[in-house]
């Protein structure tokens, strides 16, 4: 029988976190969540994900802020945490051309706080948030782990390749276990609103401009939530010394059907302003799995189209959407 681990998970009130720290509380865990419920975007949809999570008996939810070292410590020393599953970060590529600074205290310091703290409490095992933005513009696809990730094109994706620099840090000098998961384009449902499916269907619904970057000739590496949930939940029941794992979906989807594919779940065609590539965006990712499928049984499931589906559900349901009888169908 397993045993019930008591796990740390930063961001819980995020989306990766939030879905994470679900599906630890459905399978028996005890979870303490940490978020700093920033106004990064709208902080009800973080409060909402909160409460879901605080219906469950075994979740103990903290409001701080990572740059808090004292707060946090007081944490460590009031559970007996086993592992953490760090996933608090200032997401955004093209937020960190906006405002520099928070990248460097949530995705630095509290990044050498909670790692520190990892250490000095005996944390078994150290699971944190990677990106594929650490790629930049690698020419080589898929993108693989051996992969030289030397030539940063944002400040995000900067602060993402220092996090593992620190952790490898941290474990050669305490060997403390370390793994990072480099998470490509994670979608679905209670998503980040500040992301391209969620802008999207917002402003088709609201027959607004959707903003087509590089004029729409662009791949991404799309992965679905609940995939992406089957990958950390076994990063953190499995042992590992130091690794570095993608997280995707293998399966690169051209802008132009991902647009098709909302344009068919909400009937409506979309507005698109036609735009340059912006600075600091890549113009496709795609992960090689092979290490994830082969440390992790990690096997992602979920098509664009059925993710999409998904997604445009939720959303109407949640934000109480009640479209007329479709006007155009999507081209798919």
């Amino acid at each position: 029988m397993r045993d019930i681990m008591i796990c740390l998970v930063t961001g819980s009130a995020g989306f990766i976190g939030f879905h994470v720290a679900k599906t630890l509380l459905k399978r028996g865990d005890r979870v303490i969540g940490i978020d700093n419920m920033n106004n990064y975007y709208d902080p009800k949809l973080k409060e909402d994900r909160c409460a879901i999570l605080r219906g469950a008996e075994d979740f103990t939810f903290y409001k701080m802020d990572l740059c808090d070292r004292e707060g946090l410590e007081t944490v460590f020393k009031e559970h007996k945490i086993d592992k953490v599953c760090h996933l608090a970060a200032q997401a955004g590529v093209r937020y960190s051309l906006i405002d520099p600074f928070v990248y460097q205290r949530s995705n630095l310091e509290g990044f050498l706080n909670i790692l520190h703290l990892s250490k000095e409490y005996g944390v078994k095992n150290f699971v944190f948030a990677s990106s594929s933005s650490v790629y930049g513009n690698n020419q080589k696809v898929p993108f693989s782990e051996t992969d030289p990730v030397d030539h940063p094109i944002s400040l995000y994706a900067a602060t993402k390749k220092a996090g593992e620099l620190m952790a490898h840090t941290y474990h050669h000098l305490y060997k403390l276990p370390c793994v990072g998961l480099r998470f490509f384009t994670v979608y679905g449902p209670y998503g980040r609103p500040d992301m391209a499916l969620f802008k999207f269907t917002k402003n088709i619904i609201e027959d607004k401009e959707i903003e087509v970057y590089n004029f729409g000739n662009m791949r991404r590496d799309f992965t679905y939530i609940d995939d992406i949930v089957q990958g950390v939940v076994p990063a953190l029941d499995r042992e590992f010394a130091f690794e570095i794992i993608n997280l995707g979906n293998n399966r690169p989807v051209a802008l132009d059907h991902f647009i098709s594919c909302i344009e068919h779940e909400l009937g409506k065609s979309a507005k698109k302003k036609m735009l340059p590539l912006q600075a600091g965006d890549v113009v496709e990712t795609y992960a090689d799995i092979d290490k994830a499928k082969r440390l992790l049984g990690f096997e992602p499931k979920t098509t664009v189209d059925e993710g999409v589906k998904r997604f445009v559900a939720w959303y109407k349901e949640y934000y109480k959407v009640c479209l007329e009888q479709p006007r155009h169908e999507g081209s798919r």
